[in-house]
């Protein structure tokens, strides 16, 4: 069950995947610039600010881990 995960490893693999999203973003952000395609430029821009979101809730599980490294039973 998720609930018996060790949040603040939780939350860790959240912000990897998040600032994956924010790179990912970034990049198809440059290149509908480069292209001129605004709407790649519009899509990238919201797939940073979902990544940005998603390292957010990644730093919000590891503050409030009561027992980082200790999985639930």
């Amino acid at each position: 069950m998720a609930d018996n995960k060790d949040m603040a490893t939780e939350g860790m693999k959240e912000q990897l995947k998040g600032a994956a999203k924010q790179a990912e973003g970034r990049v198809r952000s440059t290149v509908g610039a480069a292209t001129g395609d605004t709407g790649e430029q519009v899509k990238g821009k919201a797939q940073e600010i979902k990544g940005k979101v998603q390292q957010g809730i990644g730093k919000a599980k590891q503050k409030h881990d009561p027992e980082p490294g200790v999985d639930g039973d």
